[in-house]
């Protein structure tokens, strides 16, 4: 017998995609509700209320194997509100509103929405830093958002704004939730659960960088806090972009004269006001020579 020296190596079994193209059922067994399907090809069986574990595990997985054949270390998490605008998009709404002769509510939301994107192009302008100065490092650092609008587009824009690749981690909502155009394709991944999406957007993270935002960034910065406060993650620097904005939003020093935290909790995060100030922070916490970020070090219980 000719056996061929790369037959020493070749699979013993076909592979499952393999197995998917050549089983797909016809006739008989072929309609909707018929369980001859392969089961990992079977939408209908896979959505069955008693398949949840199996998918948790998937979404566990697909963004874990992406990352790793992709090579992605290290990254820095960017929150912030879907809602706000570009200053140039904020701009021509307050004009129209003005011109359209809006009430005086209408109005004062379109003021604010001019003021508030001052943090959109703070947003893209410290994405844009780390990138491009994240090149200089042994272990580069990859931006990585929710793969929204508002802040979010902000951080992957200023990443593509670099040459740079960026993550987006998006999520099924009732409402019409798409990934923004700036994200790296291969890197724009899609959630059902809000748990497990906010795992991947720790896993890797050196640091959390969290902008002024509503319901969605207030769970996702303190559950980030009460990991860290509780040892169930270790520390890594968490910057909150605008004084102004947090301080009168949260009363962090309520919470330590009435004894629900202590007051060495309140330096668990540190205020910054620019893209340079951050972005010199979390120099001066790492240096230049930033380790890559091991996935483990990150615990959760699903």
């Amino acid at each position: 017998m000719d056996t061929k020296r790369s037959d020493l190596t070749a699979r013993n079994f076909p592979s499952a995609e393999e197995s998917a193209e050549c089983a797909a059922p016809e006739g008989r067994y072929g309609g909707r509700g018929s369980s001859y399907r392969l089961a990992f090809t079977d939408v209908d069986f896979l959505l069955q209320d008693e398949l949840r574990p199996v998918r948790m595990q998937l979404e566990l997985l697909k963004p874990e194997m992406v990352q790793q054949r992709l090579g992605i270390e290290s990254t820095i998490v960017m929150y912030g509100s879907a809602r706000v605008l570009p200053p140039d998009v904020a701009l021509q709404r307050l004009e129209a509103a003005e011109a359209g002769g809006a009430d005086a509510a209408a109005l004062r939301r379109a003021r604010t929405q001019v003021e508030m994107s001052r943090y959109y192009d703070a947003a893209r302008e410290f994405a844009r830093l780390v990138t491009t100065r994240s090149r200089r490092l042994d272990t580069p650092i990859y931006v990585v958002t929710g793969g929204g609008p508002g802040i979010m587009e902000a951080g992957n824009r200023g990443a593509f704004d670099a040459g740079g690749r960026s993550l987006g981690m998006n999520i099924v909502l009732p409402h019409e939730q798409v990934p923004n155009p700036y994200i790296t394709p291969e890197l724009c991944f899609q959630f059902h659960y809000f748990g497990l999406r906010k795992m991947h957007l720790l896993m890797r993270s050196i640091a959390l960088v969290c902008f002024p935002g509503g319901f969605g960034t207030l769970d996702e910065l303190f559950e980030v806090l009460t990991l860290v406060q509780t040892g169930k993650s270790r520390r890594r620097p968490i910057l909150l972009f605008g004084r102004e904005f947090w301080s009168r939003l949260i009363d962090f020093e309520l919470l330590v004269d009435t004894g629900m935290i202590a007051a060495a909790d309140l330096r668990l995060f540190h205020y910054v006001e620019s893209a340079e100030e951050a972005w010199a922070l979390l120099e001066a916490e790492y240096g230049f020579d930033l380790p890559p970020t091991q996935t483990g070090d990150f615990a959760v219980d699903i």
